[in-house]
């Protein structure tokens, strides 16, 4: 190629953002942006501009731009917290649905509901058992958890009864000590009504479609 030809295509290229130059002499220049002025370039380098003479150019290299960053990946939605029930269940290694059968028939899930007996709360702990628990009965989750641990520590009770959960209900309802006493469901109507009530709630959560 013709030393005509070169300087002509010097000047018809397009300015790129930043350029190096390597001149006549070996020497390279780091250009930010190029100017072409006729028979020269204009160079706006780091010191400063610089004008220089197309023939003393022999090679211009583009420096391309590096990339854009990426985008920062979307922050992750926050885990939905999880329904105080389900934890305590799950803490205790209860069914879900089993101690929402018990809330509900205990309380209707109502933390303000105090019985005539002075049980308090969601699963309806009497103060005596919830110091026993180590729990404060006014609180959703520790009543709840105080409750789940309660029901597994009587389900574990009778594990070797063929009536285990029958049991492990009339318990919760009225005592230990009154499941021991009759070796089994005590005949008392509330306690009887309340063990099948628990019970027919807790197979119909069971039989609900998924």
């Amino acid at each position: 190629m013709s030393r005509l030809a070169i300087l002509l295509t010097l000047v018809a290229l397009p300015a790129p953002a930043a350029e190096v130059l390597l001149l006549t002499n070996g020497f390279t220049i780091r250009a930010e942006s190029v100017e072409a002025l006729g028979t020269a370039l204009r160079l706006q380098t780091a010191s400063g501009t610089v004008e220089i003479p197309l023939a003393q150019v022999v090679e211009r290299e583009a420096i391309p731009e590096p990339p854009p960053a990426p985008p920062a990946p979307a922050p992750a939605p926050p885990a939905p917290a999880q329904d105080p029930l389900e934890a305590a269940a799950k803490k205790a290694g209860l069914p879900p649905e089993f101690l929402k059968s018990v809330a509900r028939i205990e309380s209707a899930f109502r933390q303000d509901a105090i019985s005539p007996k002075g049980a308090v709360g969601v699963m309806q702990l009497m103060p005596a058992t919830a110091r026993e628990l180590g729990v404060d009965p006014h609180d959703k989750e520790q009543n709840l958890e105080g409750g789940a641990r309660l029901l597994r520590d009587l389900l574990l009770k009778y594990q070797n009864e063929p009536d285990q959960v029958r049991r492990a209900l009339a318990a919760y309802n009225a005592g230990p000590g009154a499941v021991a006493r009759f070796n089994g469901t005590p005949p008392y109507a509330e306690t009887q009504n309340y063990v099948n009530k628990v019970l027919a709630e807790y197979h119909r959560l069971r039989s609900r479609p998924q």
